[in-house]
């Protein structure tokens, strides 16, 4: 097989590859280290009648409604990825699709070399996706949905406790882990959907508008949880239309817009490439351009 087709498709790597270059002393590059490798996604929905009239003049004789078009990116581990747009901009259907709960219409999805299609479970045993709309159970207390979730895994039970308590302590969630979900703020149901998300400790981390509708301090307590993931060497993606907290976390950055992308570097070479006098000024900017 090529190398620059391993290279370029680290889900086609051979489990001998290792042993391969071994032999012929050549240190490669750790392709299934990337973690993460979106190679020209796209996904388009069916559209019917109702739903092209609610759309507008625009879409009144389209079948299909593209929310993400040919986009490819990488995410590498220890670092954040800041998946950055505005509202209905395509960043829930590309993490949705990362996290196999949609299909796409085109183009590959490379997770810890597995493919997101032809093997979806083993993509899913090493995701953590969180979302707002992350289900929980009203009459159980954020302890027993957690262990709900881990038993699920497989998780022992001294793996279980430790793991638990380290997620309580950083969330601050020891107050109300025995009370009902039902009787929880917002804030507290938001930190149960990150633990139970992430109680399994999966290497790749997708955080899907974390913050939306949070306090201050329990935004706070998310970002800390964020940063703390990737000081654990985990593959993070980190979507928001908030430009602030992109420059908190994020060591790379894309701006996505209509399903497309504008921008897809480091947030460092973002910074140089400013025009405008703040963050929001130059995201506004660039979308504006589209």
């Amino acid at each position: 097989m090529n190398l620059q087709v391993l290279i370029d498709n680290p889900c086609k790597i051979p489990n001998k590859i290792d042993l391969i270059s071994s032999l012929i002393n050549i240190k490669l590059i750790d392709l299934r280290g990337r973690m993460i490798q979106v190679q020209n996604l796209t996904k388009d929905f069916s559209l019917n009648k109702k739903q092209r009239r609610e759309l507008g003049e625009e879409y009144k004789d389209s079948k299909t409604l593209r929310a993400v078009d040919d986009i490819s990116f990488e995410c590498r581990p220890g670092k954040i990825f800041g998946l950055l747009g505005p509202n209905g901009a395509g960043k829930t259907t590309t993490l949705r699709m990362i996290a196999t709960m949609l299909i796409p219409t085109s183009g590959s999805i490379c997770v810890s070399g597995s493919d997101s299609v032809s093997d979806s479970q083993k993509v899913r045993e090493k995701i953590g996706f969180m979302t707002g709309q992350t289900a929980l159970y009203d009459r159980l207390t954020p302890t027993e949905m957690v262990k709900y979730i881990a038993d699920l895994h497989g998780m022992d039970k001294t793996t279980f406790q430790k793991r638990k308590n380290k997620l309580f302590d950083v969330l601050d969630m020891h107050s109300f882990a025995d009370r009902r979900i039902a009787r929880l703020s917002t804030g507290m149901k938001q930190k149960t959907s990150i633990a139970r998300t992430i109680i399994h400790d999966p290497p790749v981390m997708v955080f899907d508008e974390p913050t939306s509708g949070l306090d201050v301090m329990t935004s706070r307590a998310i970002m800390d949880l964020i940063r703390s993931c990737r000081e654990e060497g985990k593959t993070v993606i980190f979507s928001t239309h908030r430009m602030g907290e992109v420059n908190q976390v994020c060591d790379d950055i894309a701006i996505i817009y209509k399903g497309r992308f504008f921008y897809n570097d480091t947030l460092d070479q973002f910074k140089e490439e400013m025009t405008q006098p703040t963050f929001e000024d130059e995201f506004i900017y660039r979308v504006g351009e589209a």
